[in-house]
């Protein structure tokens, strides 16, 4: 782990969110951390090129902007690699991820509209051959607000979904500028507002009005569980009837050890589920003995359920909203 001295591990751990909006925001951060610039700067290009982070920015709400959805592909063993490859050739695809299931190809895709993003996944239906479950989110109960590396449990309260969000001509090409995050650079605001031809002062108010109306999740780090050694991350899910998901769902949300909880839409007879949580932790053990207790103390071990264990990350990157035109490899 590049980001390893006492004085360091808070960069990663509580920047994750409410990372400041100021001219010099590392300059803040290194303050706050009893380091310099200089070396706040540092560790985040280490952790960066480590692969710990995948970047520091903007994690916008689901629908908030454009269209997005989870989808699940039935993929012969012999071709979990050629299918995994068509999958994450698509720029709309930012996150790609084999799982311990019959149905063991996970994705999340992302566009500019809905009708671009059912024109990716019909493209990866046609090359590779193989049915794909578009899963769209109906309702969320915690998602994307950070993962606290210390253990340390935390008050939550399920939030309302963000109405989505028409931006204007600046904001659209703001949006384009931040997707693959904030320019490691001392003054990453005025890079972003050359970038999308504002003033610094006008992206610093815009990301704050993103926050404020709930189009941002977050500004902040943005880690990578699985380098940074949680490496038994598990979906749960669970077939839990419509008069019934909301609650339980809300109950899932206030457990520190849930990261993630949504529901989605099911796609019987393959997939007949619609409440999901996501746990990442450090053995399959913890994990497991995680999930006996929700079963069991949350009343779920009733429904029909299931647990798919991540095996392999084909592709995990930002979101692409703006523009899906290009690939970055």
């Amino acid at each position: 782990m590049a980001i390893a001295q006492e004085a360091e591990f808070p960069l990663l751990n509580e920047f994750q969110r409410d990372f400041p909006l100021v001219s010099r925001p590392f300059a803040e951060v290194a303050v706050r951390c009893g380091l310099t610039e200089t070396q706040a700067l540092g560790a985040y290009r280490a952790a960066l090129a480590d692969g710990l982070i995948s970047r520091i920015g903007v994690v916008f709400a689901p629908h908030a902007v454009g269209a997005s959805t989870l989808a699940a592909m039935a993929v012969p063993p012999s071709r979990i690699d050629a299918v995994a490859k068509i999958v994450s050739a698509q720029p709309e695809v930012n996150h790609n991820y084999e799982r311990e299931h019959r149905v063991n190809l996970w994705f999340v895709a992302t566009a500019a509209s809905q009708e671009a993003l059912e024109a990716a996944l019909g493209r990866i239906a046609r090359e590779s051959g193989i049915e794909v479950l578009a899963l769209p989110l109906l309702e969320e109960y915690h998602i994307d607000l950070g993962f606290d590396l210390a253990g340390r449990a935390a008050a939550r309260a399920p939030r309302p979904p963000a109405a989505a969000a028409p931006l204007d001509a600046a904001g659209r090409r703001l949006l384009a500028a931040v997707e693959d995050g904030f320019p490691l650079e001392p003054e990453p605001y005025a890079a972003l507002a050359r970038a999308a031809g504002m003033s610094e002062g006008g992206v610093i108010a815009t990301l704050g009005v993103w926050l404020a109306s709930g189009v941002a999740r977050r500004v902040g780090v943005v880690l990578r569980h699985r380098e940074l050694g949680y490496t038994a991350n598990a979906m749960a899910v669970w077939d839990v009837p419509d008069s019934e998901v909301s609650a339980a769902g809300m109950r899932l949300a206030r457990r520190p050890e849930v990261t993630l909880c949504y529901r989605r839409a099911r796609r019987a007879p393959v997939w007949p589920y619609d409440l999901y949580c996501m746990i990442h932790g450090r053995s399959r053990e913890e994990v497991n003995a995680q999930l006996a207790a929700l079963n069991e103390e949350e009343g779920l071990a009733r429904y029909a359920h299931a647990v798919l264990f991540s095996r392999r990350a084909f592709k995990q990157r930002g979101a692409r909203y703006a523009d899906n035109g290009a690939e970055d490899g």
